[in-house]
């Protein structure tokens, strides 16, 4: 059916599917556009569907992972003076059999580099396009290389190339929700009692995750109908800052001890559910296929849903056409289902709702949707 797959993007949903697809027998090149791997990205929260699928894909990577992340144990709602408004303890492990698991990012990826053969992994490869015909694909990257696989699959992320190749959409939506997010070296006081702190203010709010290894991840996020990007990385830290004005001192010190170069801003973004990921020998996943908004934490446990699927249906066809076909049937609906109810999930934190919305965050809560999400097993083993 195939013999070279190319993958394109070097994030945790790339490197596990070519850990996956390599355990299948297939010669496995991944392409990335980053010229080096840098400490960067956000902390995570790995879900139980995203942990046993990640299980699954390469067995012991989960015991490496709560190693080097924080497993959740209590939890804790302030307000922005400080207050508790209510602290709570984490559930998931006794419900559903693996914990709640706050990572950073860039362990994460590091991690799963770790299980593949570091002469498959090629940086500086910024894919631009690429044709196909019946007997392959050829792709092209801005380096002027070209390479030739037999499957091509776009996991670069909300902004892919491989899927405005495909379908030519333009930029993704903007949902009104920016960012400001870092990772630095820093035990926050509240950690002495919990594991993450969730923050609310007006039309505004923080996270505050135990990562692991002594780093907390905080993430800001603002109610923006309008959003503009600072004029500089300094500009940047200056104006979180006078947004957190108001705000306790224990949240206004993390933001000032974090060097403003390595502080991230930019907006939350997602785009409409498809109707279709292939096309011939092309096809994505992750947040190329269905990229969402945080508020479910569920954009890289939906990716290593995808990964576990997308290994079972090659594993499985008689044909690229039919595998192909039987990963879209098993991931579409899904996916599309997480993708809204997260975007609803991230006006929620504005209190920003119309009465079809909250009724719809009250699904979000109840405990069929709770074991729809997290009790989630690939077809294969259903």
């Amino acid at each position: 059916m195939l013999k070279k797959v190319a993958i394109i993007g070097a994030g945790p949903g790339g490197l596990a599917a070519a850990i996956a697809l390599q355990n299948l027998g297939f010669d496995v090149q991944v392409y990335e556009k980053a010229q080096e791997f840098c400490p960067v990205g956000t902390g995570l929260g790995l879900t139980p569907n995203g942990l046993n699928c990640l299980e699954a894909i390469a067995p012991g990577i989960v015991t490496t992972l709560k190693s080097s992340g924080c497993s959740v144990g209590q939890t804790v709602l302030k307000s922005m003076n400080g207050e508790t408004i209510r602290a709570s303890s984490s559930t998931f492990l006794e419900q559903y059999g693996q914990p709640l698991l706050t990572v950073w990012w860039w362990r994460l990826q590091q991690i799963l580099a770790s299980r593949l053969p570091s002469d498959i992994i090629h940086l500086n490869h910024n894919c631009i396009g690429f044709e196909q015909d019946e007997s392959g694909v050829k792709v092209y990257f801005e380096n002027g290389n070209t390479i030739d696989a037999n499957l091509l699959i776009g996991a670069d992320g909300v902004n892919s190339a491989v899927r405005e190749t495909l379908f030519a959409e333009g930029k993704p939506h903007y949902i009104g929700s920016m960012c400001w997010r870092a990772v630095i070296k820093y035990h926050h006081e509240l950690f002495n009692s919990y594991d993450l702190a969730f923050i609310k203010g007006k039309q505004q709010f923080m996270y505050l995750l135990n990562v692991g290894e002594g780093y907390t991840s905080w993430i800001y996020r603002k109610f923006m109908p309008d959003y503009s990007l600072s004029a500089s990385v300094e500009q940047v830290k200056v104006r979180i800052l006078d947004e957190l004005t108001d705000w306790d001192r224990s949240f206004r010190a993390i933001v000032e001890a974090t060097p403003a170069k390595q502080i991230w801003e930019g907006p939350i973004c997602d785009r409409p559910p498809l109707t279709s990921w292939s096309q011939g020998r092309v096809t994505l996943l992750g947040d190329a296929a269905h990229p969402m908004a945080p508020a479910m934490a569920q954009g890289a446990n939906s990716t290593f849903e995808d990964v576990c699927e997308l290994q079972a249906c090659l594993s499985q066809a008689s044909s690229l056409t039919e595998a192909l076909t039987n990963y879209e049937q098993r991931r579409i609906e899904r996916t599309s289902i997480i993708q809204a109810r997260s975007a609803v999930g991230e006006m929620r934190y504005y209190d920003i709702e119309t009465a079809k919305e909250k009724q719809e965050r009250a699904d979000l809560t109840n405990e069929h949707f709770s074991d729809w999400l997290y009790r989630y097993k690939v077809f294969a083993d259903s």
